[in-house]
């Protein structure tokens, strides 16, 4: 079954989102996620330019083969530019096998491990009244496990909180970044009286989660992982830059709060250290930014070995492809911890007709074969791309932070 056509559609229904589409000499069709908050070109030139050519021709159906040529071939390895494109490839693959075979790609995966993946939702707040309220829709909602973010008292912006009434946030600014201020030490000052609050008002009946999102040292991390032990928490997410992995060895050394982190983690590579040491509790890796299923599989394979379980990155800066391939592999493997979901709005839904299914705190792929979404090219003519950049941080002096 050989490749006859691989193109790239770049759109933004609410927010921008790259789609490979790869056609077969049978009329099989395969989509893949080639999304990348705020590089999305780059991602499609690569494709487009580089890869496209390499497609024409070869056998759709020999998944393992092609991720090594694109991968070991390039030379230039690894990358969030190159893993992301080479994810595409990979996932639309993996939707033709399941078309082919007529499963979904959980089955091809060696089956469900369970009968549905537990999410979690981000509910925020300017004040903590507002973020009370977004709680108990979350758990009205039939939500388990909830992330909680609240604007830090003293700064003008705090990363994680929803626009208004809006049940996601749009990190993405216009032409240029815009510059927002971070003070660390009004945040750790903070932060334990945000989760207190939410414990006090809501109990242990829900597993709370929260984002740091890079901002701390290690030793800030380490303060704070320890003042957040009393109110259980599920994980304490991106406490430091995983650049250095062997920083979370200070952290792990000071607190038993659980640790999660990988979301801008494009190889196994990234995360051995971390994974192979115990050094964290959850891989955040995602299928669009690590490789596509092919390689995210080798990481929770690895992770499964040393007792760290999976926590994929699920936010709408990735399109509805990602996340249903994302729940393939959340229902296949053994290891599976939870997965973030912000349901994607409606003109997404427009674009991208999806089969996952949400019940009770839980989702589920679907039975349809693939990966189970329909790609409507005609749709995504109607929501041109829009330039856009994520923000800069700066400190309080002017100094270039960690977003």
């Amino acid at each position: 079954m050989k490749i006859t056509d691989a193109r790239v559609v770049v759109t933004a229904p609410g927010r921008n989102f790259v789609t490979l589409v790869i056609e077969t000499e049978d009329g099989v069709v395969g989509v893949g996620d080639a999304t990348l908050n705020g590089r999305e070109l780059a991602v499609a030139s690569t494709l487009t330019d580089h890869i496209r050519p390499l497609l024409i021709g070869r056998d759709a159906r020999r998944i393992e083969d092609t991720w090594n040529y694109l991968y070991k071939g390039s030379y230039w390895r690894r990358g969030a530019i190159a893993m992301t494109a080479i994810a595409a490839v990979d996932m639309a693959l993996w939707d033709i096998k399941g078309k082919i075979a007529g499963l979904p790609v959980y089955e091809l995966l060696g089956g469900a491990s369970r009968d549905g993946v537990l999410v979690y939702g981000h509910a925020s707040g300017h004040t903590f009244d507002v973020l009370d309220g977004s709680v108990q829709k979350y758990l009205d909602t039939g939500y388990k496990a909830i992330r909680v973010q609240a604007s830090v008292p003293g700064l003008d912006h705090t990363y994680g909180i929803a626009a208004g009434s809006a049940a996601t946030y749009e990190p993405a600014s216009g032409s240029l970044p815009e510059e927002d201020v971070w003070d660390s030490a009004l945040y750790l000052d903070f932060a334990p009286r945000l989760v207190s609050h939410v414990r006090e008002q809501f109990g242990y009946g829900v597993h709370l989660l929260h984002d740091a999102h890079h901002r701390l040292t290690p030793i800030e991390a380490a303060r704070l992982g320890a003042q957040l032990e009393p109110y259980r928490m599920w994980w304490l997410e991106d406490p430091t830059p995983a650049e250095d992995q062997g920083a979370f060895r200070l952290i792990r050394s000071h607190t038993a709060t659980p640790l999660a982190v990988g979301e801008i983690f494009n190889s196994i590579w990234d995360c051995q250290q971390l994974i192979t040491e115990r050094l964290i509790d959850y891989v955040r890796a995602s299928v669009t930014h690590a490789g596509g299923i092919t390689h995210l599989r080798r990481i929770f394979a690895l992770a499964e070995l040393y007792g760290v379980r999976t926590g994929s990155h699920g936010a709408t800066d990735l399109s509805p492809i990602s996340l249903a391939a994302a729940l393939h592999i959340d229902l296949a493997v053994p290891n599976f911890g939870i997965q973030e979901y912000m349901p994607h709005p409606s003109p997404a839904e427009e674009v991208f007709r999806t089969g996952y299914r949400f019940h009770d705190g839980y989702l589920h792929p679907g039975d349809g074969p693939g990966l189970g979404v329909e790609f409507d090219e005609v749709a995504a003519a109607r929501f041109p791309y829009v330039p856009r950049y994520l923000p800069v941080n700066r400190l309080v002096d002017g100094t270039v932070h960690d977003w």
